[in-house]
Order: C-alpha cells, then sequence, then structure tokens
C-alpha cells in the first residue's frame, strides 16, 4: 500500500496560505523559514544552535518527558496500560538542551523531549527575531526539542502550523473521519492532555487494531528538514517523528472560532455522560438535536426568534459566554 504525500504550496503566498486555511486540508511549506537566523544557526551546528539559544536564555525553567532506552523513543502508555512508559522532570531550561546534544553520542541514550514549551517564556525576544508572516502577531510560538522520539497520533483543537528548525521530522495525518479506525485510547488518562491512538504507526499489529489498515490507506505524509513547515488543521490526527539524534521545531497553535468558544472535547465528554448510554431511539433522536442546534444543518435554529429572546442561541459575545456557562453550571449543579 503506498502513502499519499502532503501536498506542497509556495511560502510566499500569503494570501493564498490564508485562503487554503478555509479548505482545512493540510500543507507543506517547503523552506519556509530557511531564513531564519536560529535555522541558520542550526545548519552550522548543534553546538552553535545551542549558542544562538544561549543569546536569549534568561534561565527560566521547563519540562522534559524522559524515558528509559527500551522505549525507542516511543512515549506511551507503560505495560498493561498501567501511567506511562516516561516521566516528567523540570529544570533549566538551556542545560537541558545541552545534556540532550550530549545524548547524541551514547549508543543507546535515553528518549528526551521538551515539549510545547512558549518561546517568550524561555527565549525571550527568539520570537521577534525569527517573525513568522502568514500568521497574527499575537499567535505565540512554542518551542520542541529533543532527541529521536515518536509522538503517538493525537489531535489538536487548535489550527497548527509547525516548523522545523534542526534535524527531520516524518509527519503522519489522518482525516477526522478515521477516528473509528484509530483505537483511540481513554480520553481522560492521556500522555499530553490529549487522546492519542494505540496503534504504532511504523509497526502496526493488524491482528489487535484491523481497522487501521482503513486509516493507514486514508493517511498523508510528509518528511520535513530545517526550514520547512507544515500546516495541519483542526482534529486531523497527526503522528511525529523526531529523526535525529537532535531536533528542534518551533509550532503555532490558534483558534478561528470566537475567542469565547470552549473546549469540543469537554463538550464531547459531556455528551458521552448524558446521552452515549441512552437508548437506541432516544440517542437517533438527540442525534437530530444536535444536527439542529450544533452543526445548524438547518441553517441558523433561531432565525425565527427576535433577538431579545434568541437566549443562548444569540450571536456569540463575552457576555453572552458568561451567561451560556452560568446556565450550565445550574444544570450541572442540579445533576
Amino acid at each position: 500500500m503506498s502513502i499519499r504525500s502532503i501536498e506542497d504550496f509556495d511560502p510566499r503566498d500569503a494570501a493564498g496560505f490564508k485562503e487554503h486555511i478555509t479548505r482545512r486540508e493540510p500543507v507543506v511549506l517547503r523552506g519556509l523559514a530557511r531564513q531564519w537566523p536560529v535555522t541558520k544557526a542550526a545548519q552550522g551546528s548543534v553546538t552553535g544552535l545551542i549558542d544562538y539559544l544561549a543569546g536569549f536564555d534568561r534561565g527560566a525553567t521547563a519540562e522534559a518527558f524522559v524515558g528509559a532506552p527500551e522505549i525507542a523513543g516511543r512515549f506511551f502508555y507503560g505495560e498493561n496500560k498501567n501511567g506511562f512508559n516516561f516521566e516528567r522532570r523540570r529544570g533549566p531550561f538551556l542545560p537541558m538542551v545541552r545534556s540532550i546534544a550530549d545524548l547524541a553520542s551514547e549508543a543507546e541514550p535515553p528518549a528526551v523531549y521538551i515539549g510545547s514549551v512558549p518561546v517568550p517564556v524561555v527565549l525571550p525576544g527568539m520570537d521577534g527575531a525569527n517573525p513568522m508572516p502568514l500568521l497574527a502577531d499575537d499567535v505565540v510560538p512554542r518551542v520542541w526539542i529533543g532527541n529521536r522520539s515518536t509522538v503517538s497520533t493525537h489531535f489538536d483543537e487548535s489550527e497548527n502550523l509547525a516548523v522545523v528548525v534542526a534535524g527531520c521530522r516524518r509527519f503522519t495525518l489522518f482525516p477526522p473521519e478515521q477516528v473509528g479506525n484509530l483505537y483511540i485510547g481513554p480520553l481522560d488518562a492521556t500522555m499530553a492532555g490529549q487522546p492519542a491512538s494505540m496503534v504504532s504507526v511504523r509497526d502496526p499489529d493488524l491482528a489487535a487494531f484491523p481497522r487501521f489498515d482503513t486509516a493507514a490507506a486514508a493517511s498523508l505524509t510528509a518528511e520535513l528538514g530545517p526550514g520547512d513547515a507544515i500546516y495541519i488543521p483542526t482534529l486531523w490526527w497527526h503522528n511525529v517523528e523526531a529523526l535525529e539524534p537532535f531536533n528542534m521545531l518551533i509550532n503555532y497553535w490558534w483558534r478561528d472560532g470566537p475567542p469565547t468558544a470552549g473546549s469540543g472535547l469537554e463538550a464531547m465528554v459531556h455528551g458521552i455522560l448524558s446521552i452515549a448510554h441512552l437508548p437506541d431511539a432516544q440517542r437517533r433522536a438527540w442525534r437530530a438535536m444536535f444536527e439542529h442546534y450544533v452543526f445548524r444543518e438547518n441553517g441558523d435554529p433561531a432565525e425565527h426568534l427576535p433577538a431579545a429572546h434568541k437566549g443562548v442561541l444569540g450571536e456569540p459575545t463575552p457576555a453572552l459566554h458568561a451567561r451560556i456557562r452560568q446556565f450550565l453550571i445550574g444544570m450541572l449543579g442540579r445533576g
């Protein structure tokens, strides 16, 4: 079975990229950040990159995931799915980065990565020196640094633009509708906040997870080197492999919906509590209600009501957001 490559997009076409986002399809932007000073520093050597980072370091701390050599870089659940196969350690950011670089000389190093750390927190000023013109200025860049590792297939509730600075990363993406073929783990016991697939993309056990073959047939993949970027739409499942002894990535998350929008995952979990275990006929009835009120299959469900009487169906504003929260808190309190 051949896996399809993700489409490339001209990174110079900022207007076209913004239009492309509306299609919610992944795309690779080759060379988008090739001229960043940090990327150029990484192209010289890992030592040169760390020296560049040191110019912005102010001694902030960060958290790292650390796993034994036996996990082969795959951060996952522990044996018998009890706990996890890694531990979390906090320490000064730059010394941890240096220790990751030092592991390159070991034949069987532990797996280590520092993930999702806001750049302005640990490297203040580096975001201004390496700007991202495709996004709004208030979108905060986050840095990921580690050795060879695999982040299991998961989704984000935000739009995602990820830029490889050093090393090489392989991205394998699955459309949202493949969720039923990905064998997702617990929704409430996750490695880093988002549910993840139980299937190893590189070595899938099709006897245990037979439907994964269907997901694999629908997957898209891309390998990115320094300066390359990838846009991953909201709710697209993605598996990320860092392939070199030292890897660095900067990503940007942003939401396109109203600023008051809550978490879809939280809403879904509440739906599980309220609806998932009802009789079939009742679930079908609630599906019709969700399609009408939430997914708006029939248009605006309150178009026949005067604005003053639309209640929770009104236009999203901070005031309405507060009203809905209080309405939900009251409902949950009665439960």
